[in-house]
């Protein structure tokens, strides 16, 4: 206003022209507009130099090659750990797992339980190759896998985690991720398989629904069942659960855990879990302590040994007083899978 008044009465007393006045003003105004515009264009910049370290830390991060090595004209599933030793590259002083040795045979589930932090996640990231074991070996069907072709290997797994990866985009389109070029006659039939069909068909746009960044708008149990059908329209050999089912209710988890046998039947199967009721059909259950396996066995057996399964057991039936059974002797199949 100053600017103007200023400039009306130099017009008056014929010191300015009114073309002249008009030209100073929009100078003036593209001037100021372009100065606060450098501001907001630095913050801007500083924000994306903080975020691009980060980036380029990853960049730079020192990774085996992802492709190279050989590949097998088809997989079984005959896993082995011999003696396998761990210890992450940040902390070689803190062994992870110590000679843990296992045998999964061709479509066999194997499950994993024990305490957090005793090494069960870290067996599948070596599975997965994300890194490589300190000592020992893993083979699958007879080949160490340090000769596999790693992005070859890896197109053989399929994980169904706690959180899954969930993106902003259709249903379809997460379904397709591990297969992008499934059909959607192929997706709409796994959905299917997996229990999913009914609440995706509920939606408006059904299969086109947008999920949101990292599924925001699904329920847990709905965000599983994608999972799951995602995993089954990629056809894995290999199957991988961490803890799949912890954060469901028990009715979600009940169809979450129908669509998980389905999804096992056939494969080879890893599942951790801390809920035992989810384990107690697998073939094999394995209980790790400090990075070792101190049992090995079926539910039954492991029952009878009344060693650390069953304290496992009996600890998680004490978080349900009601559910107690009256006699401190003995555990039955039943009530240690009602003890959820």
């Amino acid at each position: 206003m100053l600017v103007l008044w200023y400039g009306c009465t130099m017009v008056i007393e014929g010191k300015l022209d009114f073309g002249q006045l008009t030209s100073f003003v929009l100078i003036a105004i593209y001037t100021i507009g372009s100065l606060g515009g450098l501001m907001d264009l630095f913050s801007a910049l500083m924000a994306t130099v903080g975020v691009s370290r980060r980036i380029f830390a990853v960049l730079d991060h020192p990774s085996p090659p992802l492709e190279g090595g050989t590949t097998l004209v088809r997989v079984h599933g005959h896993i082995e750990f011999l003696s396998v030793g761990f210890a992450y590259p940040s902390r070689t002083d803190v062994a992870v797992l110590r000679g843990v040795s296992l045998d999964v045979q061709q479509g066999q589930a194997l499950a994993l339980c024990g305490a957090s932090g005793s090494g069960k996640s870290s067996l599948l990231q070596l599975l997965e190759r994300f890194y490589e074991p300190s000592s020992g070996e893993i083979r699958i069907d007879g080949v160490p896998l340090a000769s596999l072709d790693p992005s070859w290997w890896r197109r053989q797994l399929a994980l169904v985690a706690q959180e899954p990866v969930l993106f902003n985009g259709t249903v379809l389109d997460n379904l397709r991720y591990g297969n992008p070029e499934a059909t959607k006659a192929a997706a709409v039939e796994a959905a299917a398989t997996a229990n999913a069909r009914a609440f995706i068909e509920d939606f408006t746009e059904q299969f086109e629904t947008v999920v949101g960044e990292r599924g925001v708008k699904l329920s847990g149990g709905q965000k599983q069942r994608l999972a799951i059908a995602r995993a089954l329209l990629a056809g894995p050999r290999v199957l991988l659960l961490d803890e799949a089912t912890s954060a469901l209710d028990a009715e979600s988890e009940a169809i979450v855990q129908e669509a998980i046998n389905k999804l096992m039947d056939g494969r080879t199967s890893l599942v951790i879990a801390h809920r035992l009721s989810t384990i107690r059909h697998a073939d094999c259950i394995c209980v790790i302590e400090r990075g070792a396996v101190v049992e090995q066995g079926t539910h039954d057996e492991l029952l009878g040994m009344a060693g650390a399964y069953e304290k496992l057991c009996r600890r998680q039936m004490q978080s349900s007083p009601s559910r107690v059974p009256s006699s401190s002797a003995s555990l039955d199949l039943d009530e240690c899978a009602r003890a959820e």
